[in-house]
């Protein structure tokens, strides 16, 4: 396979990965926004925590986890594979 190709192919992975992201991101303001509308409509008082407040936490970090792995973790390198296996060379070599 070429460089040209493997390049061509986590292009497209990072892509996917992106547009992955952006669909749960659509899918969390949806229905985040309906169980807020759900609990104003439903709750007369108001009083003590919002229970949609649980859901918008949990989900958000999850959700912000996902933005890391696709925007803030940088791809693996042929570099770093190459010195991961050094690393795996010398780590073999010494039990022996």
């Amino acid at each position: 396979m070429s460089d040209e190709s493997t390049a061509r192919e986590l292009a497209i992975k990072r892509l996917h990965q992106k547009r992955s992201f952006q669909a749960m991101v659509a899918g969390y303001v949806v229905v985040n926004v309906f169980l807020w509308i759900l609990w104003a409509i439903t709750e007369p008082d108001k009083s003590g925590v919002p229970w949609p407040l649980w859901v918008t936490l949990g989900w958000g970090v999850a959700l912000a986890l996902s933005a890391w792995s696709v925007y803030g973790q940088k791809p693996i390198t042929e570099d770093a594979v190459q010195r991961e296996m050094e690393k795996q060379r010398g780590v073999l070599d010494t039990d022996r």
